[in-house]
């Protein structure tokens, strides 16, 4: 099978947003993100894949903590920005929550410590363990086919 297949394939499987974010120091760095999801209940863990190339998989090396923002329909524009889709430079207005910059009005922001990490062909997995959490309602922000969607 070739890349674009492949690509095709996994883009089929309907995920919402994340934009992931750390601190080093007193610099801010984010990244949109939809490779996320839950691991564990006890202890409360999460998983998020990151490539290898990218310049948050040294970030969150360097810093042991990262945040996870889910945005809701209305964050678009919060997503193509950390996805560097958009090219102007902006003054992004973070939150901070548990000491971590996260998204503001997201529909989830949870805090975490890396719990474990581990390579996995051209990405690392980091396993967060949870360390504080807030859930706003809202409808989530889709993504299908490499298209955002209105979840229904």
């Amino acid at each position: 099978m070739d890349d674009r297949l492949f690509r095709t394939a996994m883009g089929k499987f309907a995920t919402g947003v994340t934009v992931i974010t750390t601190k080093v120091g007193e610099a801010v760095h984010g990244m949109t993100a939809n490779a996320f999801m839950s691991v564990s209940l006890n202890p409360k863990l999460v998983l998020i894949s990151i490539g290898e190339k990218a310049n948050m998989n040294r970030l969150i090396k360097e810093s042991g903590t990262f945040a996870v923002s889910v945005l809701n329909e209305r964050q678009q524009d919060m997503s193509a920005y950390f996805a560097g889709q958009i090219k102007e430079e902006r003054k992004i207005s973070f939150d901070t929550f548990n000491d971590m910059p996260v998204i503001p009005d997201a529909l989830v922001n949870l805090t975490c410590d890396v719990h474990q990490s581990m390579i996995a062909g051209d990405h690392t997995l980091y396993i967060g363990e949870v360390t504080d959490l807030r859930v706003q309602d809202g409808e989530p922000l889709g993504f299908f086919e490499g298209k955002y969607k209105k979840v229904i």
